[in-house]
């Protein structure tokens, strides 16, 4: 293993940057990917030392239609056999009120460059006769709730994207993994909406270590989803169930109309 290479997207922080950790302890080398250049370079000398293993970074914005095949290009001098797509950002807000270049940008990065990617490395996999696939999708996907219309959405499609994907490739020894984390504590969220200690400290939302920790073991493992945590699955169980009388109730309550309306 110690001259194959393992792609991770949005691998600065957060569930990215842990399964970057746990997968480097196996002994694959890294290709770290993020907007984010200064923390990579960081990441590069941090990870190198303590794992012992190549670190090689690339910085990109992959929310533009050129980003997946220049970065399919930056990785052809490397063996890459793992590509995990992790990158993706979060908003709150109504479809009718959301930030157009914001929309744009999600779909974007969640849809086209994901699918680009898999198609580019999930070929050269094919052809070599192994390789890992996991793309990191949502618990959302269980429900359609207002306020995360665009990121539910985006979720969903990669949900059913790397299902049809593994069908078609396990037929040539190449594993394709859908993640479907619950709420974990990452700065996808705003700390200022969102309350992180109390969700630790409740448990509602899982430690990222944790999460990657089952993800990379899942996808290892040939699973064909990683739904981490109790907490999680039992999560899902109740949104499967969970009439939608009762979203609109939800969503009628005066304290939601205030916390969802833009600002005037």
């Amino acid at each position: 293993m110690k001259n194959t290479y393992a792609l991770i997207t949005g691998s600065s922080s957060g569930i990215g940057l842990e399964m970057a950790k746990e997968i480097a302890k196996k002994g694959y080398n890294l290709i770290l990917v993020s907007i984010e250049t200064e923390k990579l370079q960081e990441l590069k000398e941090e990870l190198s030392k303590e794992y012992n293993v190549k670190v090689e970074v690339f910085s990109s914005n992959l929310a533009r239609k050129e980003a997946a095949q220049e970065l399919y290009d930056y990785c052809k001098p490397f063996d890459v056999e793992i590509l995990i797509n992790n990158a993706g950002f979060f908003f709150f807000g109504q479809i009718i009120y959301a930030d157009l270049e914001k929309a744009a940008n999600k779909i974007q990065l969640h849809v086209l460059t994901v699918s680009l990617l898999c198609t580019l490395f999930g070929k050269d996999f094919k052809e070599k006769g192994r390789g890992y696939i996991m793309n990191t999708s949502s618990m959302s996907i269980y429900k359609e709730f207002p306020t995360i219309g665009y990121y539910g959405a985006t979720k969903a499609y990669l949900n059913y994207f790397t299902r049809a994907l593994r069908y078609e490739l396990k037929y040539y020894g190449v594993n394709v993994t859908c993640l479907l984390p619950g709420a974990t504590i990452t700065n996808l969220y705003d700390p200022n909406v969102v309350n992180l200690e109390l969700g630790r400290k409740t448990g509602i939302m899982l430690p990222a270590d944790f999460v990657a920790k089952q993800a990379v073991k899942d996808m290892f493992k040939g699973k064909a989803r990683s739904i981490p945590g109790l907490s999680t699955k039992l999560s899902v169980m109740f949104m499967k169930i969970l009439p939608e009388w009762v979203i609109y109730q939800i969503r009628s309550l005066k304290m939601v109309e205030k916390l969802i309306e833009p600002k005037k």
